[in-house]
C-alpha cells in the first residue's frame, strides 16, 4: 500500500493569497443575512415536507453550494458589466461560510429535532403511556410548550403562527433555547479558535471538504473542459432519473443503490449490503487522502466481520459488537490524539507564554478566548442547574460532548468524510451505560431527552463548518477576526430564522399531515426513551462501557502504529467514522471505487495526473448538487414529491 497523500496547494486555490486584504467585506455580511432565512426555509421544506435528499446530513451541504454557484454566476456578469459591484473571492467565501454554519445548525440533526420535541410530551400524552404522571413534573415549563390551544395549530395545520396566543405560547421556550443553543455553538467556536493554529498552520491538515467552494470562487474553474464533461454527464443522468420519478413511463438511467443480503446464517447477521453509486460521493472521495480512503473502506468490512463472528459464536442479539459504542470510544481516542499533538500550543495558551508572533491574525487574543470559553461553559452550567440537573452530570455530559465535537472537527479537517453520523450513542447513553438510570435520576434523564436534538446522530454537526471557515479565511486573505464576526452573525440570524421556519411551516401544513416524519417520529424518540428509563430502570451496562474503552484503545493503537511505521495504512479517523454510521452502508462502495481509481491514477500518472483529474471529480459533485437543488425547488413550486440525490 503506497503512502501517498496528495494534497492541493492552497496558493493555487485562491486568487488573493499574500498580504491580508484591508477590505472589510461588509457586503458579504449583508448578503449572508439576506440569504440565511431563505436557505433555512428551503432546508425545512426539503427535509420536513418533501423529506428528500437530506442536504444537511452531508458534510458539503448542497443548498449552500447551489447558492454560491448562483452568486458566482451573477458575479461573472457583474465583472463584465459593472466591475465595481463584483464580489471578490473572499466575499464569496464569507457568504459560503455563513450559509454553511447556519445550515448545519438548522439541519436534520440539530434544530429540526429540537422544535419537534418542545410540545410532543404534552400533545401525545395519553392514559396508556402515562406520560403525565411519569415525567411531566420533571419538564421545566420555561423550556416546553404545554398549552393545547397553542399546539393544536402546530400539529393540525390550516392555521397561522401569527396570532397573539401562538406567538406568546412559543416565546419563552424559543428565547431560552435560543440562548442555550447560541452558548453551545459559541463554546464550539472558542474551541475552534484554540485548535485552529496547530491544526491549520502547524500540522497543515488537508481540509478536503472546502476544496470545491475554494475552486468555484477562484479564476479559471468554470473554463475547465473536464469539469463540464463530468457536470454534464451527472446532470443528464439526474434529470432523466428525476423525470422518471414524476413520469414512471420514462426509463431511469441507473439506480442509486443495489441491495442484497444473505439469507442463511451466519452471513445473514451482516444485514443488507448496499452497492451505492453516488457521483457526489465519488467526487468528495477523490479529495480524501489515499490511506484514509482505504481505511474507510477497510473498516466497513471489519464492522461486518464482527457481526459475522458474533453470529458464529452465538452472540447475535446480545448487543455485540456494540459497534456504536466502539465508535464513541474511537472519537474519544481521536480527541486525546488531537490534544497530545497540540500540547505545546495548549501549554503556551493556558500558560500565558505565547510569543508575540503567535497571536498574529488570531480571531481572539489568548486571554479573550479563555475568558469567552469559561463564560460559555458557566452559562450552560447555570442553564442546566436551573433546569434541575446535577452539577456532576452537567460537567460529565458536556465534557464528553465537547470532546466528541472536537474529535469530529479534527476528523473532518484530516479525513473529509462525506458523512459522519453516529446514531443513538451520545454522551447520555455512555453515562447510562456507566452508572445506570437510577444513579442519574429523573431530572437528569429528562434534560437528556431535550438534548436529544444534538446527540441523536451528529451528522449535521456545526463545529466542523466553523473550523473550515477559519481555514478558508487563513488561505484567502480574510482576517480571521472578521470571519469570527461573520460566523457569530450567521449563528444569531440562522437560529432565529430556523425557529421561524420550523414553527411557521407546520402551522400552515400541519405536523400531523404532510410533515409527519420528522416532527412526529423524531419528536417521539426522546420521550419514549425517557418513558422506558423511568418505567424500566437500567443497571450499568459494563459490556457497552467495555467496548467504548476498546474503541478508544484501538484508535490510540492505530495512531501509535502510524507514528512508528510510515507504511501503516490504517487511520483511527476512518475507524471512528465507520463505526455506528448509518451513512457508511450507502457510501462504502463508492469510496472503494474511488480508492481504486485514485490508486491507479497516482501509480501510473503521478501527482500531475491527479491534479489534472481533480476538476472532473469536482464536476461530479457540482453537477449532482445543482440538479438535486433544482429538483427540490420544482417540488416546492408545484407541491409535488421530486427526485432526491440521496436516500
Amino acid at each position: 500500500m503506497p503512502h501517498t497523500k496528495p494534497t492541493l496547494s492552497p496558493s493555487k486555490l485562491f486568487s488573493s493569497v499574500g498580504a491580508r486584504s484591508p477590505r472589510p467585506y461588509w457586503r458579504s455580511i449583508a448578503i449572508g443575512i439576506i440569504l440565511i432565512p431563505i436557505n433555512c426555509y428551503w432546508i425545512t421544506y426539503i427535509e420536513l415536507v418533501q423529506y428528500s435528499a437530506q442536504p444537511t446530513i452531508v458534510s458539503l451541504i448542497f443548498t449552500v453550494v447551489f447558492n454560491v454557484l448562483l452568486l458566482t454566476g451573477f458575479n461573472g456578469i457583474f465583472k463584465r458589466v459593472l466591475p465595481q459591484l463584483a464580489l471578490s473571492q473572499g466575499e464569496l467565501l464569507v457568504i459560503y461560510v455563513m450559509l454553511s454554519v447556519a445550515s448545519a445548525t438548522a439541519g436534520h440533526s440539530m434544530m429540526e429535532i429540537l422544535v419537534s420535541t418542545l410540545g410532543h410530551a404534552f400533545w401525545f400524552a395519553t392514559p396508556e403511556n402515562d406520560w403525565k404522571d411519569l415525567f411531566w413534573r420533571y419538564i421545566p415549563n420555561w423550556l416546553a410548550v404545554a398549552e393545547k390551544g397553542v399546539l393544536s395549530g402546530y400539529y393540525e395545520g390550516d392555521s397561522t403562527l401569527y396570532t397573539k396566543q401562538h406567538l406568546l405560547g412559543w416565546l419563552m421556550p424559543v428565547v431560552n433555547w435560543f440562548a442555550f443553543l447560541f452558548a453551545l455553538l459559541f463554546v464550539m467556536l472558542c474551541i475552534n479558535v484554540i485548535v485552529r493554529k496547530p491544526w491549520t498552520e502547524d500540522e497543515k491538515l488537508a481540509y478536503p471538504i472546502i476544496q470545491l467552494p475554494a475552486r468555484m470562487t477562484s479564476d479559471g474553474f468554470f473554463t475547465n473542459r473536464l469539469m463540464w464533461i463530468a457536470f454534464g454527464l451527472v446532470a443528464t443522468c439526474d434529470i432523466i432519473n428525476g423525470l422518471h420519478h414524476i413520469f414512471p413511463a420514462i426509463p431511469s438511467v441507473f439506480e442509486k443503490e443495489y441491495r442484497f443480503r444473505f439469507t442463511e446464517k451466519p452471513f445473514s447477521a451482516m444485514g443488507w449490503l448496499r452497492l451505492g453509486i453516488y457521483p457526489f460521493v465519488l467526487g468528495i472521495g477523490f479529495l480524501i487522502p489515499l490511506d484514509l480512503l482505504f481505511s474507510s473502506w477497510f473498516f466497513f468490512w471489519v464492522w461486518k466481520g464482527q457481526q459475522l463472528i458474533g453470529s458464529v459464536v452465538g452472540l447475535e442479539g446480545t448487543g455485540y459488537p456494540y459497534i456504536n459504542y466502539q465508535g464513541f470510544g474511537a472519537y474519544m481516542g481521536i480527541f486525546l490524539i488531537a490534544i497530545w499533538r497540540s500540547r505545546k500550543h495548549l501549554q503556551n495558551l493556558f500558560g500565558a507564554k505565547a510569543s508575540p508572533m503567535s497571536t498574529q491574525d488570531e480571531p481572539m487574543s489568548h486571554r479573550a478566548v479563555i475568558i469567552a470559553l469559561i463564560s460559555g461553559v458557566v452559562f450552560l452550567t447555570f442553564f442546566c442547574l436551573r433546569a434541575g440537573m446535577s452539577l456532576w452530570a452537567i460537567l460529565v455530559f458536556f465534557g464528553l460532548y465537547f470532546a466528541f465535537s472536537t474529535a469530529v472537527s479534527r476528523m473532518r479537517a484530516e479525513l473529509g468524510s462525506p458523512m459522519h453520523d453516529l446514531h443513538y450513542t451520545g454522551p447520555e447513553r455512555v453515562m447510562v451505560a456507566a452508572v445506570g438510570t437510577r444513579r442519574l435520576g429523573p431530572n437528569n434523564l429528562s434534560m437528556f431527552s431535550f438534548f436529544w436534538f444534538f446527540t441523536r446522530t451528529f451528522d449535521s454537526h456545526p463545529m466542523p463548518h466553523q473550523l473550515e471557515g477559519f481555514k478558508l479565511a487563513s488561505t484567502s486573505g480574510i482576517r480571521s477576526r472578521f470571519m469570527l464576526f461573520a460566523i457569530l452573525i450567521a449563528l444569531f440570524v440562522g437560529i432565529l430564522s430556523q425557529f421561524w421556519a420550523l414553527i411557521s411551516v407546520p402551522y400552515r401544513l400541519g405536523a400531523l399531515h404532510e410533515m409527519s416524519r420528522v416532527p412526529i417520529i423524531y419528536g417521539a424518540e426522546p420521550w419514549r426513551n425517557l418513558q422506558n428509563w423511568l418505567a424500566h430502570p437500567l443497571d450499568p451496562d459494563y459490556w457497552a462501557l467495555g467496548f467504548t474503552g476498546i474503541g478508544l484503545l484501538f484508535s490510540l493503537f492505530l495512531m501509535l502504529m502510524r507514528m512508528k511505521f510510515l507504511w501503516f495504512p490504517f487511520h483511527p479517523a476512518a475507524y471512528a467514522t465507520v463505526c455506528g454510521s448509518w451513512a457508511v452502508n450507502y457510501i462504502w462502495f463508492s469510496l472503494g471505487v474511488v480508492w481504486v481509481v485514485k490508486l491507479l491514477l497516482l501509480k501510473y500518472g503521478g501527482r500531475n495526473a491527479h491534479r489534472k483529474a481533480m476538476p472532473f471529480f469536482l464536476g461530479l459533485i457540482l453537477g449532482q448538487f445543482t440538479v438535486g437543488s433544482l429538483w427540490t425547488i420544482l417540488g416546492m413550486m408545484f407541491n409535488i414529491p421530486t427526485y432526491g440525490i440521496w436516500p
